[in-house]
């Protein structure tokens, strides 16, 4: 483990007792200690909902407990997990039998901490579903686009590292921001991307934060706005590329692959499709803990980080070549969709 990892991980300490506590609480290493056992089969014996008990255990394999011995794509319950040797034994010896209910008093309302068991079982949710899609109003749609602009800075800086790469030769090129905020970043990479003219799709509810941005930057005709759902519509044509830059891992499997099928589809030979996020590796498990626990109250949003490979997978299913990936504070996936 690298000493960031480490940290991340001593920082998230309570949470992670939270977590370990209430898997003990609930008799879930018990049934794990043997394994492997599929999710579905956890979720039917202890009566808890699959999507949020799929965010726990991934809490738990993030701190080394329980391992993931299998998975059908798509098919969340039939993910298999068992629990490493002896994490029964050691979290009694740690922590003792005692339930979480002794600190619910310590705790807000709000927070999970110390209800983890009554979230599992569907008893209790973030207040108000905090991170409803779409969001309802106004208000809602500028307080999400700017929390997801706050934290551009590592893609904005993995983008910059990889201009050469990503827009040389490319003449005038016309990238689609698929799910791309209210044009932070796109408005911050078109400094260092001469020819490059970048669309964002959105709602139609962001349409006045990308033109506000736009405005703000000075970006003129190279930041345009393109209104649609791009879970009901087809993605729009006449672009070279696509990017999708923390979308897709906010959707399960199956949506993630259809969005890639419309990429696929709406670009014509040559294009290519990029998609930068978090992904799953050794180093990032600590920080994928941190999500993984606070959207177990959370069944709107799946925020499932993914492997680089599960990508490629989806990738090469529906039509696409040339799978490279590009480095970085967070990666870039390029890929190429080839002649027919």
């Amino acid at each position: 483990m690298t000493p960031r990892a480490l940290m991340s991980l001593l920082f998230n300490g309570t949470k992670a007792i939270d977590v370990l506590q209430t898997a003990l609480d609930l008799g879930l290493l018990d049934a794990l200690e043997p394994g492997p056992v599929r999710l579905g089969d956890l979720s039917e014996r202890f009566e808890l909902v699959p999507l949020r008990l799929y965010k726990l255990l991934d809490c738990l394999e993030c701190i080394g407990l329980v391992e993931r011995v299998s998975q059908t794509p798509g098919e969340l319950c039939d993910v298999g997990y068992r629990a490493i040797a002896g994490t029964r034994l050691a979290a009694l010896e740690v922590l003792g039998p005692t339930s979480i209910e002794r600190d619910r008093d310590r705790y807000p309302w709000a927070s999970l901490h110390g209800r983890l068991a009554e979230t599992l079982r569907g008893d209790f949710s973030m207040p108000g579903e905090a991170f409803s899609w779409p969001p309802a109003d106004e208000t809602q749609v500028t307080a999400f686009e700017r929390s997801m602009a706050a934290g551009l800075g590592p893609f904005i800086e993995t983008f910059q590292a990889n201009a050469e790469r990503l827009w040389r030769d490319r003449g005038n090129l016309r990238l689609l921001d698929v799910g791309g905020g209210d044009g932070t970043l796109a408005a911050r990479l078109l400094p260092g991307a001469p020819g490059v003219m970048i669309d964002v799709y959105n709602l139609p509810a962001v349409q006045p934060l990308v033109n506000k941005v736009r405005d703000e930057h000075d970006c003129a005709d190279r930041l345009g706005f393109v209104g649609g759902d791009f879970l009901a519509e087809p993605l729009p044509t006449a672009y070279d590329a696509m990017s999708f830059v923390r979308v897709l891992h906010d959707w399960p499997a199956p949506v993630a692959l259809t969005l890639l099928q419309k990429t696929f589809d709406a670009l014509d030979t040559g294009g290519r499709v990029m998609i930068c996020e978090e992904f799953r590796n050794a180093d990032r498990l600590a920080k994928q803990f941190f999500w993984s626990y606070f959207l177990i109250g959370v069944d709107s949003c799946s925020s499932m980080l993914r492997d680089v490979e599960q990508y490629a997978d989806m990738l090469m299913a529906v039509g696409f070549a040339d799978i490279e990936v590009l480095p970085g504070p967070v990666e870039i996936i390029v890929a190429t969709k080839p002649s027919a």
